[in-house]
């Protein structure tokens, strides 16, 4: 039985982080014909994932590690740990591999001599990562519940008369924030819009006063929740480059507008102007977000083909081909 066990292994230190929330995702997934097993592989995995998703942390006791079968991780590796040596070897080793970083894409390329585990195989999770990396390998969409990710109010007309909302959500650090969205931040609420920013308390020291901006930290609303209550969702990094971004594509099964900066693997999805928008400027995002919030009827029609793509994308055909590489061969 073990051969035939998938395990899957992640760091699991944040609940709202999307790395983790694609590792439970890919688990329920596979689970519908596996059987799958988790694994922290971060001394400072959360409690609260661990006890709610049965996670074991890898160790050197029994029961604290794989026997054989096929190992996945996600946005995790193995290197400079013991426990690879004292398991059976994997039938498959296969990286999601979810970042830009080529140190752990060279970590993981090659094994040491003692060390006799199956080739790598690799996952991106868009064509935008794959291209910048230059390595073969699958492309699969981060894992998305489109089911849970539902449209809201915002996209039958139940939101006419109140003040349009304009949010974004995203791990609560400065790399995920980019400074010069603040002045159109500012902007958009001289307009008559509102803004709402869940993971962006560490903008409270620059937002934290002003009127009709509000900063919430990460995981305050859950997720969908969140998204239901936008009526434009709006992105754009710091320093960090998405290498998917599925809090974009979460936005768009919600069939909200998205306005996105354009460096970033969720612009594979997005067809400016017709299910959703990308700039590189601020001032085109500027106009961008301007024409929406002069314009309802614009917000709703990019909005439900935002979600058609993403049901085209997430449908159950195009999940079963993808479950099917990590299946294979067992």
């Amino acid at each position: 039985m073990s051969d035939q066990r998938i395990h899957i292994f992640n760091g699991f230190q944040n609940p709202h982080g999307g790395s983790e929330l694609e590792a439970l995702q890919l688990a329920r997934l596979l689970s519908e014909k596996s059987e799958v097993s988790l694994w922290s592989s971060s001394s400072r995995s959360s409690s609260e994932l661990r006890e709610k998703h049965n996670i074991v942390p890898l160790g050197l006791g029994s029961g604290r590690r794989p026997d054989g079968g096929t190992y996945v991780f996600v946005g995790a590796h193995w290197r400079n740990k013991l426990w690879p040596y004292l398991v059976r070897a994997p039938q498959r080793l296969i990286y999601v591999f979810n970042t830009f970083h080529p140190k752990i894409l060279a970590l993981t390329s090659k094994h040491p001599s003692l060390l006799r585990w199956a080739k790598p195989e690799y996952v991106f999770t868009s064509e935008f990562q794959k291209r910048l990396l230059g390595v073969e390998g699958e492309v699969h969409p981060s894992p998305i519940d489109i089911d849970l990710f539902k449209p809201g109010p915002q996209a039958i007309g139940k939101r006419i008369g109140k003040r349009p909302v304009i949010g974004r959500l995203s791990r609560d650090t400065n790399d995920k924030h980019n400074i010069a969205d603040v002045d159109l931040y500012r902007g958009w609420v001289a307009l008559g819009a509102d803004i709402q920013l869940q993971g962006a308390t560490c903008l409270g020291e620059t937002l934290g006063n002003d009127t009709g901006i509000t900063l919430l930290p990460a995981g305050t609303i859950p997720a969908a929740e969140f998204l239901r209550s936008l009526d434009i969702f709006y992105y754009r990094t710091g320093s960090h480059v998405e290498t998917f971004g599925r809090v974009v594509l979460e936005a768009m099964a919600c069939a909200l507008p998205v306005v996105c900066h354009r460096h970033g693997g969720y612009a594979d999805s997005i067809r400016h102007g017709e299910n959703g928008f990308l700039f590189e400027t601020s001032e085109q995002a500027q106009q961008i977000v301007s024409m929406l919030l002069a314009d309802p009827g614009l917000r709703a029609s990019i909005g439900q083909r935002a979600r058609r793509t993403v049901e085209s994308m997430y449908s159950t055909e195009a999940a079963a081909t993808r479950a099917g590489f990590f299946w294979r061969g067992r």
